[in-house]
């Protein structure tokens, strides 16, 4: 197996001493430059696997090291040596192409993690060419094809990334995608909903605890930092966060640390920070709702993931690749979809995106007859209806000065409506297969519906 060579870059010979004997006790060969000239001129005459450079150089500086490597040398993964602190050093790196940072005083430990990493990466090429099956990346219109390579590239890099987009767009997988693409898959893909987390609970969830450290710390717990150590940490609905919690995620994200409740000590974690909110997040910090440093660090980089009305060319292919689905979910035969019935889909607005896209073809996978779904068995304009219908049940604020948007729902009113009509919907059942002596086309005709909408629903509301 071919020895690795590093190419190191700083002006202070001791550093240079130190990683070169630290990468040396990893099989690592290194090649020193003490300035910018000297580091272009090494590039130039060998090939390196990969690349450490401090920020402040003689001539120059890290950040034009880094930019020259992404325009010449682009599979040269390249990591930045910053001051400690220099929160804006490291993260202007990233947004130029840095895969990673290490502050001074250099801590070895996270700096053999960053050179694991930086030896894992796979090259973008191979990266770029691979496929999957994962809902979110199905398609082939312009915006699935740009998303596919901006996948592809952002998983090669550590940096925070942001990721916007609709409810029911797919953010979640599109986070598992750049985990999976990574140098780290085979590591842990810690997702958690911010807005689902009691505020009191919050500290201990993220960070854990000592046993004894509050009344109810019977024993010592894992925060998910630590769970997700070596791997990715997914904070979906991180605008929900509240203020004094985004203070302490932005220390533990800048110091790469974390110190569990009731610990004198703080615990180094190497963790890839991927977040996400349908929020506008810009707009909650200009409300002061959320932190604008914080901002900045989770948003390092922002992806962008196209709603269903900007890629309706994609409509038949998830349609078809739903139906497949929900069919083998439900040990049923996949209907067909009419050509009317994706006409209407693709004229439809899908403010609920792909997530919408599944529930009403699971409503019409219920419906048809004939093993065929029809327009009509869509039921796109009841679609609008509940949800007009579901927004009109949020009670209106009490207090005067917050506007609340009337289009904007809440998950508990949706999720006890919902409770509510499943409750209704399986006492009515229930009562048909009762009075037929629980025969299942007997009970099918006394409801009016067909015998395969009766075999779904009984599947749905877990009453077989």
């Amino acid at each position: 197996m071919t020895k690795k060579i590093a190419l190191v870059v700083d002006d202070e010979p001791d550093i240079r001493e130190l990683l070169e004997i630290t990468l040396g006790r990893m099989g690592i060969s290194t090649v020193a430059a003490e300035d910018l000239g000297s580091a272009k001129r090494l590039l130039a005459e060998a090939e390196y696997d990969f690349c450490l450079t401090d920020m402040k150089l003689p001539d120059g500086n890290g950040i034009e090291l880094v930019q020259h490597i992404q325009s010449n040398y682009s599979q040269l993964p390249v990591a930045m040596i910053t001051a400690h602190g220099s929160m804006e050093s490291a993260v202007e790196a990233l947004k130029a192409g840095a895969f990673d940072f290490v502050s001074k005083p250099v801590n070895l430990e996270l700096l053999r993690k960053l050179v694991d990493t930086a030896l894992n990466l796979k090259p973008l090429e191979s990266a770029d060419q691979e496929t999957d099956s994962s809902l979110s990346l199905l398609g082939k219109t312009n915006a699935m094809n740009l998303l596919r390579k901006q996948i592809a590239k952002l998983a090669r890099s550590q940096a925070p990334i942001y990721i916007s987009g609709e409810s029911g767009s797919g953010k979640e997988l599109v986070a598992r995608m750049i985990h999976e693409q990574g140098p780290h898959k085979d590591a842990p893909f810690i997702p958690v909903n911010c807005g689902a987390i009691p505020s009191e609970l919050m500290e201990s969830e993220f960070f854990g605890h000592t046993k004894g450290s509050f009344t109810g710390a019977d024993a010592d717990k894992q925060g998910l930092f630590q769970a997700a150590n070596g791997g990715t940490l997914f904070l979906d609905e991180v605008a929900d966060l509240p203020l004094p919690m985004q203070v302490k995620l932005l220390r533990g994200i800048q110091e790469k640390a974390i110190r569990p409740i009731g610990s004198q000590q703080e615990i180094p974690v190497d963790v890839r920070i991927l977040s996400a909110t349908h929020k506008d997040l810009a707009h909650e910090v200009e409300a002061d709702n959320f932190r604008q440093d914080l901002y900045y660090r989770i948003n390092v980089i922002e992806l962008k993931v196209p709603s269903l009305r900007e890629r309706i060319d994609d409509i038949p292919e998830l349609a078809h690749h739903l139906l497949a689905r929900i069919s083998a979910d439900y040990d049923m035969p996949t209907p067909e979809i009419s050509e009317n019935a994706l006409t209407s889909l693709k004229n439809y607005d899908f403010p609920g995106n792909v997530r919408e896209l599944e529930n009403i073809l699971e409503r019409a996978f219920a419906l048809c007859d004939e093993g065929e779904i029809k327009a009509e068995d869509l039921q796109l304009s009841a679609a609008g209806e509940a949800r007009i219908k579901t927004r009109s049940v949020v009670p209106p604020s009490s207090d005067k000065d917050v506007e609340q948007d009337p289009t904007e729902e809440t998950s508990s009113d949706v999720d006890s409506l919902e409770t509510y009509l499943e409750d209704i919907e399986k006492s009515v059942i229930v009562e048909a297969l009762e009075a037929t002596r629980w025969n299942k086309t007997a009970a099918a005709k006394k409801l009016g519906i067909s015998f395969r909408a009766l075999r779904y629903r009984l599947k749905k509301l877990e009453l077989e």
